[in-house]
């Protein structure tokens, strides 16, 4: 993958498909739920209560992020686990938590 600034220049495509990205995550709530599967696999529940918002909502902001192609759903012991789709979402989390107002 070619990581010019001028092969996204030039690939309006690509620009596209990373400004999709970056609008899936660009919610406080939706961002705060990447960070939490960064290491691994959770249930809605728990996701809940780590974040302290109601389960509706949290499976409200994950199916967000399941149509984004973030997210996907792993059935896993009569449940379902949330996981990142993609590892390159940590090195996207720790990008913009570099990229915040001083």
């Amino acid at each position: 993958m070619n990581l010019s600034a001028e092969a996204l220049r030039d690939d309006p495509d690509r620009a596209e498909q990373i400004a999709e990205t970056l609008k899936a995550v660009a919610h406080p709530l939706r961002l705060r739920l990447v960070a939490a599967l960064a290491d691994g696999g959770v249930r809605v529940g728990r996701l809940a209560l780590l974040l302290g918002v109601p389960q509706a909502i949290v499976s409200q902001q994950l199916r967000i992020l399941r149509m984004a192609g973030l997210v996907r759903q792993a059935k896993h012991d009569g449940g379902s686990l949330y996981q990142l789709s993609d590892p390159r979402m940590q090195g996207l989390l720790r990008c913009v938590q570099g990229c915040d107002r001083p």
